[in-house]
C-alpha cells in the first residue's frame, strides 16, 4: 500500500548495525541518494548488536507506522553468536537473551517477524540473506553466514515474502576477485572496536580502513564498506523496482576499489 495522504512510500528497514551504520557504511543513505526525485521516505530501524529475538522484541513500533514495504535484514549476529562458546556468552549477556542462541531459534524468531510483518501491515515485506562472514570462501564464518541464510530462504518461501539474495551476491563477488585477506577472522571483536577507533578519533573512512586490511566487501569481516554496503542497496532497490515502485537508475560508486 502507499500512503494515500502524501503519495509517498514508506520504507522501513529492520536490522542491526548493519542497518543502524554507526560502524558500517549506510546503505539507507545510498537508497536515498538513488532514490530522490521520487516518493520514498526510509525508515532506519537497526540497532547495534540485535539477534533476531531482540529485532522481534521491537516490532510494535514498526507495524505502528503502518509501513508500505519492509525489509529484513537480521541475522549476522545470530550467526556468528554460534560461531564459539565465547560469542554465545557474550551476546547472552550483551542483548540478555532468554536462552541460547541456535540457528533453530534463529528460525523461529524469523518466521515471527515475518507473520507479524505479513499478518499486522498491508506492507510488502523481504527478507534478506546475510552478508558475508570473513571474507574467504569455504570459511567456517563463511559457511556458517550461508547455513543462516538458506533459513532466511526457506522462511521466505513458507512466509510468502520475497527474498534478496545479498549472501549470494557477496560470496559470487568474492570467489570472482580472487582476493585473499592479510588479516583472518580470529579476533573479529577486536578488529571492529580497531575500526571504530580508526573511525572516530582518527577520522579514517571505512574505506581506508578497508583498504589496509587488505577487505573487499567489510572493514573488520562483518561490518560493510562502501562495496559491501552498495550491494545492499542493490538487493534492495532492485526489490522495490520489481515490486512496482518505481526508483531512479543513478548508482553513486564507492570508493573502495
Amino acid at each position: 500500500m502507499t500512503t494515500q495522504h502524501t503519495g509517498t512510500t514508506h520504507v522501513v528497514c529492520l536490522g542491526d548495525s548493519l542497518t543502524s551504520a554507526q560502524v558500517s557504511v549506510d546503505y539507507i543513505k545510498m537508497l536515498k541518494e538513488r532514490t530522490a526525485g521520487h516518493p520514498y521516505a526510509f525508515t532506519n530501524a537497526g540497532v547495534n548488536g540485535d539477534l533476531a529475538y531482540n529485532a522481534l522484541q521491537r516490532l510494535d513500533p514498526v507495524v505502528a507506522q503502518r509501513p508500505d514495504v519492509v525489509i529484513v535484514l537480521i541475522g549476522t549476529n545470530d550467526a556468528n553468536a554460534s560461531l564459539s562458546e565465547k560469542n554465545v556468552r557474550m551476546y547472552t549477556k550483551m542483548k540478555q537473551l532468554p536462552r541460547r542462541p541456535t540457528i533453530d531459534w534463529y528460525r523461529q524468531n524469523l518466521t515471527a517477524i515475518a507473520h507479524r510483518l505479513t499478518e499486522e501491515t498491508d506492507a510488502r515485506v523481504a527478507l534478506s540473506s546475510l552478508p558475508v562472514l570473513g571474507e574467504e570462501p569455504g570459511s567456517a564464518p563463511m559457511l556458517r553466514a550461508g547455513e543462516f541464510s538458506e533459513v532466511v530462504k526457506e522462511t521466505a518461501a513458507a512466509c510468502g515474502t520475497a527474498y534478496l539474495p545479498l549472501y549470494e551476491r557477496q560470496t559470487d563477488h568474492l570467489r570472482g576477485c580472487g582476493r585473499t585477506p592479510r588479516i583472518d577472522f580470529r579476533d573479529g571483536r577486536a578488529l571492529s572496536s580497531r575500526a571504530a577507533m580508526q573511525h572516530f578519533m582518527l577520522r579514517r573512512s571505512f574505506d581506508s580502513i578497508a583498504r589496509r586490511r587488505g577487505l573487499e566487501l567489510t572493514t573488520d569481516f562483518i561490518h560493510q564498506n562502501s562495496r559491501g554496503a552498495a550491494m545492499i542497496a542493490d538487493v534492495v532497490e532492485e526489490f522495490l523496482r520489481t515490486a512496482g515502485h518505481a526508483t531512479s537508475t543513478v548508482r553513486p560508486r564507492g570508493e573502495t576499489g
